[in-house]
């Protein structure tokens, strides 16, 4: 299993990005689907994990602008972020568990907000 992030992008404060995160094989098998986010000097921090029950969470800072969802036809998870602001300035990356064969890393994609 492989997973391949892209998406992002620079916007004004205020406006939307869609990331998209390709898992090669397939997604039925990943149990649990996230997007992280790091900044240089920072921790990676959790923004969003969905389950293969459809179960979503995320963190107060994101709760209602940034929406999680997985389409499994399309082998697919996406995160929609919405009312970006610069705070949210960061490498996103997505992240697949498998619980058969263990957790798997997509490569970071640049979302810059300016405000």
């Amino acid at each position: 299993v492989q997973l391949q992030a892209s998406g992002g992008g620079s916007v004004q404060a205020g406006g939307s990005l869609r990331l998209s995160c390709v898992v090669s094989g397939s997604i039925s098998t990943v149990n649990v689907m996230s997007w992280h986010r790091q900044t240089p000097g920072k921790q990676r921090e959790l923004v969003a994990v969905i389950g293969d029950n459809g179960n979503t969470n995320y963190p107060d800072s994101v709760k209602g602008r940034f929406t999680i969802s997985r389409d499994n036809a399309k082998n697919t998870a996406y995160l929609q972020m919405n009312s970006l602001r610069p705070e949210d300035t960061a490498v996103y990356y997505c992240y697949g568990y498998s619980a058969t064969s263990g957790p798997y890393w997509g490569q970071g994609t640049q979302v810059t907000v300016s405000s």
